[in-house]
């Protein structure tokens, strides 16, 4: 039987990603760096004097949806932002996980925090990542500390990784039910 996150998993994932449904710039475009320093949230980058000179790209929308679609000024629909999501946990997410850990045996909460840190990092870093070659390897425990080290955004530690990924290890060495 092939491995889909759970509920549990997409709950903690939607409870970090958050759902927004207008498009807004992302945290480290120009126009996303020039709404921090002016004190201005993402979602209000409208208010910024000279923001149309700005690039916001990539934009996001939904639960973190980032594709080529997304533009400046979208609006979708709750049911539209689930379909996305589950879209991409289907054919990007969960498959590069799988692939991920190759045959090794994982528990329910180890895939589902793993597609979780995926989705919030992208498939090639976790692939690429220490976490990975050490749960390959067999060494769990090590492998969760890794997460301790994945709560930086443009070099600083920010709070909001900081509680994702102490999130995502609980649920990583969740004893399997």
């Amino acid at each position: 039987m092939t491995m889909r996150i759970s509920q549990a998993g997409l709950d903690l994932l939607k409870r970090f990603e958050g759902c927004e449904l207008k498009a807004y710039p992302d945290p480290a475009s120009e126009l996303g760096r020039a709404c921090t320093a002016a004190g201005y949230s993402l979602r209000s980058y409208f208010k910024l004097k000279g923001w149309k000179d700005l690039s916001g790209k990539p934009w996001t929308i939904g639960y973190g949806e980032t594709s080529p679609e997304v533009v400046e000024g979208l609006k979708i629909t709750a049911e539209e932002a689930e379909a996305l999501l589950a879209r991409r946990l289907e054919t990007e997410f969960e498959p590069g996980v799988r692939a991920a850990i190759g045959g090794n045996a994982c528990t329910q909460g180890q895939f589902d925090a793993l597609v979780c840190l995926a989705y919030n990092i992208g498939v090639r870093a976790l692939t690429g990542s220490t976490l990975i070659k050490l749960f390959r390897a067999g060494k769990v425990r090590e492998a969760s500390q890794q997460f301790d080290l994945w709560t930086k955004a443009g070099g600083k530690v920010m709070a909001g990784l900081v509680k994702r990924r102490a999130a995502e290890k609980e649920l990583f060495n969740a004893k399997a039910n």
